[in-house]
């Protein structure tokens, strides 16, 4: 497997995309182009920055004070092949894992296994934020989203139970 993954950047301690001190990485590519969109700059799948995998992991083994990862972007699930295998490494980590997407989660059941890494990524993740963001429903005060159509989901809840379980926050 390639270990070079395209970036648009990284916050290297965030404490806005998630709970607690969180290692940011922002994925270039994103085939929603949602109105409004505050990264429109991560849509074009040729931009950003080529990094390498392996060093952006040590990096975050070496900060003891990440608690956690967030994958936005872009769309992290066009590059799930590459964010999952970051999510593995990090979960073997005990990190908290949460990404964003464009996709809703049903759509992201029912092509688990016709996009690469689809299934793996989604396994790895604790929690999703998914959903377009949506400039008509965009409110004050929305923590963690962008606009009051996304949903917060406990990914392993929801996996196991077969409902979707929304995290109140």
């Amino acid at each position: 497997m390639d270990k070079n993954i395209r970036l648009s950047g990284i916050a290297y301690e965030s404490l806005v995309n998630g709970p607690g001190i969180r290692r940011v990485f922002f994925s270039q590519g994103c085939i929603h182009n949602c109105k409004g969109c505050f990264n429109p700059d991560t849509h074009p799948f040729d931009g950003g920055d080529i990094r390498d995998m392996d060093e952006l992991i040590q990096d975050v083994k070496e900060n003891p004070m990440i608690k956690g990862i967030t994958f936005s972007g872009g769309d992290p699930f066009e590059q799930a092949d590459k964010f999952s295998y970051m999510a593995k490494e990090f979960r073997d980590l005990g990190l908290n894992i949460w990404s964003y997407t464009g996709y809703k989660f049903e759509y992201i059941l029912a092509h688990l296994d016709r996009r690469e890494g689809w299934r793996d990524l989604i396994n790895c993740l604790d929690v999703l934020v998914d959903g377009r963001f949506e400039l008509e429903n965009k409110k004050d005060g929305l923590r963690f989203k962008g606009s009051s159509n996304q949903r917060i989901i406990d990914v392993k809840k929801s996996l196991k139970t077969g409902e979707i379980i929304e995290i109140e926050i």
